[in-house]
């Protein structure tokens, strides 16, 4: 994790907004978020998104949080008023395929240089969560649990697992058998036992070892994604 530039600091009770209020102290100023979703599941894209939220009441989400830790509906309202309010955002998706291609943790980079890239306001500095990212242009920092005390985080994490689990909610349609509008593609139980009966489909990620156990000679090829690239 690098520092914080100097002259900045962050107090422990300063809330979801107190890294972007340290950096704009600073002069720092816009600051993005960067995340991604679907990194775990054997099925589905991984999608990255990035967002720059404004200063002032403005850039404050109600309801914002980790989407991990909202529900489902309270995600969906925080997606509209993060795309509705945010200075600029973006969203990105690395299909199955190009994940089993370039490995899950050069997949998770590239997703998210891509979210930040395709940002029309470029930033001044940028939070990842968890781990740094090279080759952004810009400085950055990587916090530990981003997405749970860094509010352009929080928001990058909204967008990236909402768009994601509309993404699995269509595959559902397609391919009903795998129950992918219930577990999103992560490995479950009742993931498992449909895999294990109808082999993976063209969503599936040959990477992980439980997919390639049960793969089948008459499975066909991939299919176009509807995910696409979508930004503000």
């Amino acid at each position: 994790m690098s520092a914080l530039p100097r002259g900045s600091t962050v107090r422990r009770d300063a809330g979801l907004y107190g890294y972007e209020r340290a950096l704009r102290r600073v002069g720092l100023d816009p600051i993005a978020g960067v995340d991604e979703a679907g990194r775990g599941p054997c099925a589905g894209p991984l999608v990255a998104a990035a967002v720059i939220l404004p200063d002032g009441k403005r850039g404050q989400i109600p309801e914002l949080a980790d989407s991990k830790l909202l529900t489902a509906k309270a995600r969906d309202r925080c997606y509209d008023e993060i795309r509705k309010r945010a200075l600029a955002w973006s969203v990105v998706a690395i299909e199955a395929t190009e994940c089993d291609r370039l490995g899950m943790h050069v997949a998770n980079v590239e997703a998210l240089r891509r979210a930040l890239f395709r940002l029309d306001v470029r930033p001044s500095y940028v939070l990842t969560d968890g781990f740094g990212v090279d080759g952004l242009g810009v400085p950055g920092l990587a916090i530990w649990k981003g997405d749970r005390v860094a509010a352009c985080i929080a928001a990058a994490s909204v967008i990236a697992k909402v768009t994601r689990d509309r993404v699995m909610e269509h595959w559902d349609q397609v391919y009903p058998q795998y129950g992918f509008g219930i577990h999103k593609g992560y490995c479950t139980p009742e993931h498992q036992a449909a895999l294990d009966e109808y082999g993976p489909c063209p969503q599936h990620r040959r990477r992980f070892e439980n997919v390639r156990r049960s793969l089948r000679p008459d499975m066909g090829q991939n299919v176009t994604s509807p995910t696409g690239v979508e930004s503000r």
